[in-house]
């Protein structure tokens, strides 16, 4: 038989679970029941936040429900929860909302730019004056900044427009962490586009039209 620690080193992609009434698939259970092992062990005191058996059941419910709700559904978000467990250096168990936070890895531990970077950097090349010249540290960011709308974050107050740069950006972070494809960024554009040269170069072109057909008139 299979310790909870080497269950939850195998296991791929978390079940899909029913809803209303909530329906939890053996996969999903094996799941559940391996993850409070692991927290009972790292968290002597885990009795303080579930009792009973009762409890304790009730809880794992709970948090199905909660990790449904927050898009927790690869095993290495689990994971990266319990090694963030361990590093608390805690004698009681976190609730399932703190322990949704610690599964949520840094950008900085997936090697790109932390929330405040990555939002100045989008922020900037948000400006008009930057079309055509945008530089992107990540594809990471480019995504969360395309996400969040370059209008929204050249127009909305730096509070709201942070809030909704954020959020992006933690969705990104999971989408990254779930394999899925973030949005390109775009090929480099010339370093100019001049207006008056274009207009200069399809007048000349009118002009040489022009005199070609007067030529084809008088012959």
């Amino acid at each position: 038989m299979k310790t909870p620690n080497q269950l939850m080193q195998t296991l791929g992609n978390l079940p899909a679970v029913e809803t209303a009434p909530l329906k939890i698939d053996t996969g999903t259970a094996d799941v559940v029941n391996s993850l409070f092992k692991e927290l009972q062990a790292i968290f002597p005191a885990w009795r303080q936040a579930w009792p009973t058996d009762e409890a304790l059941m009730t809880a794992k419910r709970t948090w199905v429900k909660a990790f449904m709700a927050e898009g927790i559904k690869q095993i290495e978000q689990i994971r990266f929860g319990l090694q963030n467990c361990r590093r608390l250096g805690s004698d009681f168990a976190p609730s399932v909302g703190k322990f949704i936070q610690m599964c949520q890895p840094t950008p900085e531990a997936l090697g790109i730019p932390s929330h405040e970077a990555a939002y100045a950097e989008s922020v900037a090349n948000a400006h008009p004056s930057m079309a055509g010249g945008r530089e992107w540290s990540h594809q990471a960011v480019y995504h969360a900044a395309n996400q969040c709308g370059f209008h929204a974050l050249n127009t909305m107050k730096a509070e709201v427009s942070r809030k909704l740069f954020d959020r992006n950006y933690d969705i990104t972070i999971r989408m990254m962490l779930a394999g899925e494809r973030l949005r390109n960024i775009p090929l480099a554009l010339p370093e100019r586009v001049d207006g008056r040269v274009t207009a200069a170069i399809g007048n000349k072109a009118l002009a040489d039209l022009r005199k070609n057909r007067r030529g084809h008139a008088h012959g």
